[in-house]
């Protein structure tokens, strides 16, 4: 499916952003996402076994598979700040309830940015009760969300879509955010999805989790795992259409729009990736397993010596070949093929002299596609990166300065 230009954003959903100088004073680094009517919910989390404050929240709300709001900052993680940070998230969605009168069990929390750092709640506290005390106040764009939220980011990351069921126009919108720290599992930053399609908790939980599979578990910027991955999707039902289960036709309409927004998503994270300049998507195909081809394309994605190649406008196919020969899958060296776009730089295993050819490319191209055929089978993955550049470095640097 196909996003298309413009925001198509779900009814009864609002939004407002605020500045609480989280991390330092200039733009938005609070914002609110709120539902009129109660919404179905459902939630993916990081699998680091460090996790936020607000991720372990959030873990234990989404189990009732409800939500009327989810308050979002930047700048601070809420990480490792013990019994504080708990207290702290659980304040931050209490202040929100009591100004949308709403249950605080169905107010989410995330947190993005430094790890360590106590939250600055007499900062914090005023502006969230001043977003959450009016809902006829809700004039921000889901737009500002996105910078609301961003770290590191370079731009705003959302996108939406639309399509009709029973008659009625179902609409699904998403913010993202994502730059550094960026690895599976699971979902490799914040994300949130709201929808106004009427869909079961059950259905929605599955979408969700298979979405997340194909898209946000299909990157990898820096193989970093955040402490603070949080993907949450709300449900309100206000399109108005007959309830969505598993085997409906509808559950199907929903799957290929979901699938459409967090891959588009997921490709401007990869994009965005800390300073870099290329889009890479690798392709492992032939591979004797499916299990063989992710794992020879994650391989190829995570070398640092592919990575800097690419930076480099270099077509050093040698980098791709040593990295694919220590992922641990089947290969067999004279069978190996390689392409940079349409430019076979090796083939069974051997130069074909192309190598400058395939740097003029490099030179001229923001988005390449990386193919690697074994010639084994029929297991085919594909994963996305970015090339590996100094920037990266002085980002991560000065992260904290």
């Amino acid at each position: 499916m196909k996003i298309p230009k413009g925001m198509h954003i779900p009814k009864g959903f609002g939004f407002r952003v605020a500045e609480a100088a989280i991390k330092k004073p200039g733009r938005p680094d609070l914002a609110l996402i709120f539902s009129e009517k109660e919404a179905a919910a459902a939630g993916v989390f990081t699998t680091n076994k460090i996790k936020g404050a607000p991720v372990r929240l959030d873990i234990d709300r989404i189990k009732d598979g409800r939500a009327r709001a989810i308050i979002v900052n930047s700048g601070n993680a809420n990480v490792c700040n013990g019994q504080k940070g708990m207290r702290d998230a659980r304040e931050m969605a209490r202040i929100a309830s009591l100004g949308l009168g709403v249950d605080e069990k169905t107010v989410y929390v995330a947190s993005t940015g430094v790890i360590g750092t106590p939250m600055p709640m007499e900062r914090i506290r005023p502006k969230i009760a001043a977003m959450a005390e009016d809902a006829s106040k809700y004039t921000a764009g889901f737009e500002d969300v996105a910078r609301a939220i961003m770290t590191t980011d370079t731009f705003q990351k959302y996108a939406s879509t639309s399509f009709k069921l029973d008659g009625r126009e179902v609409r699904i919108a998403a913010v993202a955010k994502g730059s550094g720290m960026i690895h599976p599992n699971m979902a490799t930053m914040l994300c949130f999805i709201i929808t106004d399609m009427r869909i079961g908790r059950a259905a929605l939980n599955l979408a969700l989790k298979s979405s997340v599979e194909k898209s946000f578990n299909r990157i990898t910027v820096d193989g970093d795992t955040s402490t603070s991955d949080t993907v949450l999707i709300m449900a309100n039902g206000l399109a108005g259409n007959s309830p969505v289960r598993q085997s409906s036709e509808g559950y199907a309409l929903f799957s290929r729009a979901l699938d459409a927004i967090t891959t588009e998503l997921a490709r401007m994270v990869a994009r965005d990736g800390e300073g870099a300049t290329k889009l890479i998507e690798v392709h492992v195909k032939g591979a004797k397993t499916q299990k063989d081809a992710l794992r020879g394309a994650f391989t190829i994605a995570e070398s640092p010596l592919v990575k800097t190649a690419f930076f480099g406008n270099d077509a050093n196919w040698g980098r791709i070949m040593a990295a694919i020969g220590r992922s641990g899958i089947s290969i067999e060296e004279n069978k190996v093929d390689i392409y940079m776009d349409k430019i076979k730089i090796v083939g069974k295993g051997k130069t074909t002299g192309k190598d400058s050819e395939a740097g003029k490319l490099l030179r001229e191209s923001k988005e390449i596609s990386l193919v690697v055929d074994l010639h084994l089978g029929t297991g085919s993955e594909k994963v996305l990166t970015c090339d590996l550049t100094g920037e990266y470095i002085r980002i991560n640097a000065e992260y904290r300065t």
